[in-house]
């Protein structure tokens, strides 16, 4: 009989957050009993249907401590009775004194409701993201005793402070995340290299089946057969949208194109206004969040995927997003730039287009020679779809989990946990 797991989420259901969802589902699938905790409520208006086939009960944890005032000082009250809330106590304080916010006592606060609600039979605390969602974790995980793991993603390995990290490192059992070069990063800041995996999240091939029709060999000549590029993802900073409009407007007057957006976000007006400006905005289609199914649709009726993916100033990126290997999966051709975990999925010119980010001159002319080249872009979204066949199926990356959570250790007595 697999163990119980307690899974503990930033936000439970998110659109953006598919590769979660897949994990979810396929470990309930391997026999895992499985119980979510989410530290926010849903804002997404749409839910993917793999959400509904996840069986697993959700638990919310107060967003805002002042919301639910009587809820958290039972749990304050309670939690002290537990055998490591004093050392966990020592380590908030510890942390407060480095980071003095309110969001810093929200933790706290969460993970005593954590403690104090733990699901009966549950043996194993799993977290999501690195940043506050483990800091939460470790708390609850020193105050009851039970084990914990994290999975770290992209923008949490990047914005956390490097203390921080050291100090999760130490104590989580163990850590997987789905970059090199996340997995480089982590490595360097623990103390035991060993307890830190690379697993590529993947994709569920059987929401992704191969796209058997071939793509018309359109290169933009003909103005009643535009070349249509396709991006997915919310307006936020680190998408690169921005610069991704600016190469569209610098595209040569001779070729004709049509840009379709799919996705949300807080940066939306921005980039219509911004489109207006460049005097683009009547090629330009913005649908807004859609889900999984509805997507795949796109994928398979565009030409050429683009994605201009930065850093942001406070650090902020993606890892490998994973719009750019479901469109991998039906041969559809992909523009990105050569940053975080990009490199590990495309070779430029051999099954994608990388040019560095920040560089709408240099994405322009990458996509000008894409669209004048239907046949090598054929051959490219070939080679992608078979790199994502052959290494990117998410079965390998549940095998992986399951043989760490098969591990079965005995909660670490409080004197034993590896000094920060």
């Amino acid at each position: 009989m697999q163990r119980k797991l307690v899974v503990l989420l930033k936000g439970y259901p998110r659109l953006s957050e598919t590769f979660i969802a897949q994990e979810l589902l396929g470990l309930e699938r391997a026999g895992f009993e499985l119980v979510l905790v989410s530290m926010r409520r849903p804002t997404d208006k749409k839910r993917h249907p793999i959400h509904d086939e996840i069986r697993a009960p959700v638990h919310y944890l107060p967003e805002y401590l002042h919301e639910e005032p009587f809820r958290v000082l039972r749990s304050l009250i309670l939690a002290c009775a537990k055998p490591g809330f004093f050392a966990a106590c020592k380590d908030f304080i510890r942390d407060l004194g480095r980071d003095f916010t309110r969001n810093r006592v929200r933790r706290f606060g969460q993970a005593a409701v954590l403690a104090v609600e733990w699901p009966d039979g549950a043996d194993w605390l799993h977290v999501h993201f690195i940043h506050t969602p483990a800091a939460v974790g470790r708390y609850a995980s020193r105050m009851i005793g039970i084990p914990w793991s994290v999975s770290a993603h992209a923008k949490d390995i990047w914005t956390t402070k490097e203390w921080e990290l050291r100090e999760k490192l130490a104590d989580a059992r163990w850590t997987v995340t789905c970059t090199q070069a996340g997995f480089e990063r982590l490595r360097g800041l623990s103390m035991r290299e060993e307890i830190v995996h690379l697993s590529y999240h993947g994709l569920d091939l059987d929401r992704f089946p191969p796209f058997e029709a071939e793509r018309p060999l359109r290169d933009g000549a003909d103005a009643s057969q535009p070349i249509t590029i396709l991006s997915v993802g919310r307006a936020v900073d680190k998408k690169g949208f921005d610069i991704l409009l600016k190469a569209l407007s610098l595209l040569p007057d001779d070729l004709h194109w049509c840009f379709e957006h799919i996705g949300g976000g807080e940066e939306l007006s921005k980039l219509k206004a911004l489109a207006a400006r460049l005097g683009i905005d009547d090629r330009i289609r913005w649908h807004g969040a859609m889900a999984q199914q509805e997507i795949l649709a796109y994928y398979r009726s565009s030409d050429i995927f683009a994605l201009a993916c930065r850093v942001t100033g406070n650090g902020d990126r993606d890892g490998l997003p994973n719009v750019l290997v479901e469109a991998s999966s039906q041969k559809l051709a992909c523009v990105s730039t050569s940053i975080s975990g990009i490199p590990e999925m495309f070779s430029n010119g051999v099954n994608g287009y990388l040019v560095e980010p920040e560089d709408p001159v240099a994405f322009a002319k990458m996509l000008e020679s894409a669209i004048r080249d239907p046949a090598g872009r054929r051959a490219i979204g070939i080679a992608a779809e078979v790199k994502v066949r052959a290494e990117f199926d998410h079965r390998e990356s549940i095998r992986q989990l399951q043989a760490l959570f098969a591990d079965r250790p005995i909660a670490v007595p409080l004197n034993q946990v590896p000094a920060p």
